[in-house]
């Protein structure tokens, strides 16, 4: 027992003389000692999962050949009806017929999908017997695509069985799915690394999803000069879905703070809570985001900078794709869902939209003002890597300073005034909060506990930003 006491009073004498540098402390996470499940009720452990990644310009030209090597013989591929025609969708149908594979184009993907075009694209895929898929555009593509391979590989499922609780019944998906290679066309999801599928729930008009490791695609092809094909207001909102993931993933609650404690791995969510290895991707995510983003808007022609989006949105989609979002993206789901008549610049739709990335930066001065208190210094860190000067900056001013310097992002990159803008009023905030409260699977990851009167007035600060 002495010699157990011995070892245990050096670790903890090592543990004392660590490197304290920012590179190295963990102050945020402050190491928990394992304990059963059944004496916890926070959570003692978090994973590390991602889709394999492959990154180069005209890299799109291999996926024939991944398809051969998988020994597909029967692909779906799956597109909006906007790229269909366009280079992306070009190179990946260029490719399997140069290898002899054999596909099908389901190009009627709705941007911002519903569980109605998510069951129009499950009917497709069920009706074809498909041994992979090929999913080859945005977030909404990406995540129908998963959704159909899920559904179409469990055909006895009801299509609530997997959808998020409350609104769905949660179950954790137990069988196989069929190869899924994702090729991004926007540097804003991050869907090409995650297993999670976003969709409108109509009959609720809220967003929901499908949150499983199952899922993720099993490679990303990223292929950077597939965005020089996104118009100027595509390339912004998808770049504010990059910095909202990688902020809110930085400031998500610790995964040791977070419960209930999982009885068994497989119920372990998706979204843990922040955490020393997510927190490697999201910072750096926000070192690309504040080089290079306004570059990537700003100029459609400028490689380096989209390029470097595209890694940025991959970098958080890893990130925020283990340790989560929060109030932001919970928030965002009823007013993209709520969307009156706003008609959204840089997109060929008939359908009113406010795009996802709008939907959720519009929020994001009000929201980081919120939950600075909760974690200062990853606020402060936050500005500072945006561009504030923070030597002068009181911990208690985090929150300003950090909504500050967003409100200052978005005025420079010329986004609306705020949620009057696009179509709401204060009579709206009832609904507004109505539907961000099934989104509990990201909002309990907020440092910050909250109440639906603290959801209101954020929504109402959210009026108007400048």
């Amino acid at each position: 027992m002495a010699g157990r006491d011995r070892v245990v009073h050096l670790l903890r004498q090592l543990e004392r003389a660590a490197c304290r540098c920012p590179a190295h402390s963990n102050t945020f996470h402050q190491g928990v000692r394992a304990a059963p499940c059944t004496v916890r009720k926070t959570d003692y452990a978090f994973e590390m999962a991602s889709s394999n990644i492959r990154y180069g310009e005209g890299v799109s030209k291999e996926i024939g050949m991944d398809l051969q090597n998988l020994g597909a013989k029967n692909v779906c591929v799956m597109t909006d009806r906007n790229l269909s025609q366009l280079p992306p969708m070009k190179a990946v149908v260029e490719s399997l017929v140069k290898n002899g594979v054999k596909y099908k184009v389901y190009d009627n993907v709705r941007v911002e999908p519903t569980d109605s075009s998510f069951k129009d694209a499950i009917s497709f895929a069920k009706n074809h017997a498909f041994d992979a898929f090929v999913a080859v555009g945005g977030g909404s593509v990406i995540d129908t695509c998963k959704a159909a391979n899920l559904y179409a590989c469990h055909p006895d499922a009801d299509f609530l069985d997997f959808v998020n609780a409350p609104i769905g019944k949660g179950k954790p998906v137990s069988g196989a799915v069929k190869p899924l290679i994702a090729v991004p066309t926007t540097a804003g999801t991050g869907s090409e690394t995650t297993g999670v599928a976003i969709f409108d729930y109509e009959p609720l008009k809220a967003k929901t999803g499908i949150a499983s490791r199952a899922i993720r695609p099993t490679l990303g092809i990223v292929d950077p000069t597939h965005t020089l094909s996104m118009p100027e207001r595509v390339a912004a909102n998808s770049g504010f879905d990059v910095l909202c993931h990688a902020l809110e993933s930085y400031t998500a609650l610790p995964y040791d703070q977070r419960s209930p404690c999982p009885t068994n791995p497989i119920n372990r969510p998706a979204y843990q809570g922040s955490n020393p290895i997510s927190d490697v991707w999201s910072r750096h995510a926000l070192h690309v985001v504040a080089k290079y983003m306004k570059r990537a808007v700003r100029d459609p022609e400028d490689l380096e900078a989209r390029s470097s989006m595209h890694l940025a949105s991959v970098f958080a989609g890893i990130g925020f794709g283990n340790a989560g979002v929060h109030l932001c993206h919970g928030m965002s789901y009823p007013i993209a869902g709520n969307v009156k008549t706003h008609s959204a610049k840089g997109y060929n739709l008939e359908h009113p939209l406010v795009p996802h990335g709008l939907s959720v930066v519009l929020t994001s001065p009000a929201v980081f003002n919120f939950t600075a208190p909760m974690c200062p210094e990853r606020h402060l860190e936050a500005a500072e890597i945006l561009g504030a000067d923070i030597r002068q900056v009181k911990r208690e001013d985090a929150g300003a300073v950090l909504a500050d310097t967003l409100r200052q992002i978005l005025f420079d990159l010329h986004v609306e005034d705020g949620l009057g803008a696009v179509g709401y009023t204060k009579d709206d905030i009832p609904a507004l909060v109505k539907g961000t409260i099934p989104q509990e699977r990201v909002t309990k990851l907020s440092p910050r506990a909250h109440t639906v009167e603290d959801l209101s007035r954020l929504f109402e600060a959210s009026m108007k930003l400048y």
